[in-house]
């Protein structure tokens, strides 16, 4: 059986140390996400929880320039506290679910590698697994990205933490729960398509870092042109204001909204800093994945 079609050693070695290995190789990617990623994100929030209506911003290049020079260029990082913490979890859970999943199915699968659903299959069963802790997270992410000039409902995390809690009870940091798991069951998208562009880089002279690193840029291309619309009105649904009656009692009715008064494009309302924050951010995340993965494995670790 030749090397490309035989099993992923990494999936049939079925220790405990192997196990572990893909939620200590999350750990890195969760830093690397938050380093690269998160002045986009603040500007994409932004983007996506203002209406075209408000005339707060003209675009994303306006957002950007407004909230630097309005609060400086610290206010690109508000809410990075939350995420630095919690993506450091939350791509542990889902990259060490995604590849636990992945050793699952190759133990049916016995000396056959793999298919693209598979992989597909073990993005969708991580995406869905850290979904209960993403939810909160970025709930709270998203609450203090959207506190403009200097106008703060929360004083950091920990306030915002409290005050959901008293507004609307424990579960409130679980608001919006479905619509964080619609968006992230596109994680099948991702890592289907991310097995489609490997394989088809490494039949050329590229070497094994450089196919990680732009096959994990170009699947979360993909998957941010899929995912967005969810991301949306997931958004928006957490970063309404506690009262009652809620503008938007559920997911449905944020979505209702948007169709009705900004049609089809206002689903991808701050859809370019998304964009361009997909390449850099998941490809520099998913090389740093792949690069710990190899670290952490039998041969690196024990060479003798």
């Amino acid at each position: 059986m030749s090397k490309e079609q035989a099993a992923n050693p990494q999936l049939t070695d079925q220790s405990l140390q192997n196990r572990f290995r893909g939620f200590a190789a999350g750990i890195a990617s969760g830093i690397t996400k938050l380093a690269v990623g998160h002045p986009f994100d603040t500007v994409k929030i932004r983007m996506q929880t203002t209406s075209k209506a408000d005339g707060r911003f003209k675009g994303p290049l306006d957002c950007f320039l407004k909230t630097v020079r309005n609060e400086g260029p610290r206010a690109l990082y508000k809410g990075a506290t939350p995420p630095l913490v919690g993506w450091m979890f939350m791509d542990s859970i889902m990259l060490g679910t995604l590849h636990n999943t992945r050793m699952i199915q190759q133990s049916w699968n016995g000396d056959k590698p793999l298919s693209v659903f598979q992989h597909g299959l073990a993005g969708l069963a991580g995406g869905l697994t850290v979904s209960f802790v993403a939810t909160p997270v970025e709930q709270i992410k998203a609450r203090l990205q959207v506190q403009y000039d200097g106008v703060k409902v929360y004083k950091g995390p920990i306030d915002c933490i409290k005050k959901v809690v008293h507004n609307n009870g424990i579960f409130g940091l679980w608001q919006g729960l479905a619509p964080t798991m619609l968006f992230r069951s596109w994680f099948f998208l991702f890592w289907s398509s991310y097995e489609v562009f490997s394989r088809e880089l490494k039949k050329t002279r590229l070497s094994d870092g450089s196919v990680t690193f732009i096959a994990g840029g170009l699947s979360a291309t993909a998957f941010w042109i899929g995912a967005f619309p969810a991301d949306t009105v997931k958004n928006r649904y957490m970063t309404q204001p506690d009262v009652s009656p809620k503008k938007y009692p559920t997911p449905t009715s944020v979505a209702r909204y948007i169709y009705r008064t900004e049609g089809l494009r206002g689903f991808y309302r701050g859809f370019l800093p998304s964009f361009l924050r997909a390449f850099p951010t998941n490809a520099s995340a998913v090389f740093m994945f792949e690069l710990v993965m190899k670290t952490l494995s039998p041969e690196h670790l024990d060479p003798l």
